[in-house]
């Protein structure tokens, strides 16, 4: 956030990705980069920041078949000419892993939804780069805040500012508990001999 508190830092990712860490299904995202990063790659901007859901990119078959519904159920809600969107969720970073091959991420399989070729061609896009493992603790507000859809968040870049002022004054409650998001992150970190 800004020194005023005019601006939060928001992430852009999947809706369906983003229903996911709500319910706790997950407490991961996979990150490279979106093609209009200023930086040509990703990057942490900020340890804490709120989910802004997007719906252009996702597609049932590019995720695992018990999510494949909800990527229908969440678009039949939503419309490219929105002038509004809500945003539900705010996340804090608790580790970011780097991801350099795909044996490391054959490992991961059973802590996302994508599918396995999915998450094999997110590591190979921009061979050279890893991939970004980023374990999130996890928090929903108490009541979604609905702002306004402006022409700088459209576009494939990760980060963007969001109206900090409305979205900092509403509570927020932890989507899993400490206890339950220590065992989970345990789970990926064993997984991954760390």
């Amino acid at each position: 956030m800004d020194e005023e508190g005019l601006w939060a830092a928001g992430l852009k990712e999947w809706a369906v990705a983003a229903d996911a860490l709500a319910r706790g299904d997950q407490i991961l995202i996979m990150r490279k980069g979106g093609i209009r990063e200023e930086t040509k790659e990703f990057r942490v901007e900020s340890d804490s920041f709120y989910l802004y859901p997007t719906y252009e990119h996702q597609r049932k078959e590019l995720v695992k078949p018990p999510y494949a519904d909800r990527v229908e159920e969440l678009v039949s809600g939503w419309s490219a000419e929105q002038i509004e969107i809500g945003i539900e969720l705010y996340a804090e970073l608790a580790e970011d892993i780097l991801i350099h091959s795909q044996e490391q991420l054959d490992k991961l399989a059973p802590f996302h939804i994508w599918t396995d070729r999915f998450a094999e061609e997110r590591l190979k896009w921009k061979r050279a780069k890893p991939l970004h493992l980023m374990l999130l603790r996890v928090y929903k507000l108490e009541t979604p805040v609905r702002i306004p859809v402006l022409p700088a968040y459209n576009g494939c870049k990760s980060w963007i500012e969001l109206p900090g002022k409305a979205l900092d004054a509403v509570e927020r409650r932890q989507v899993l508990s400490e206890e339950q998001f220590q065992v989970k992150q345990a789970e990926i970190k064993a997984a991954l001999n760390r």
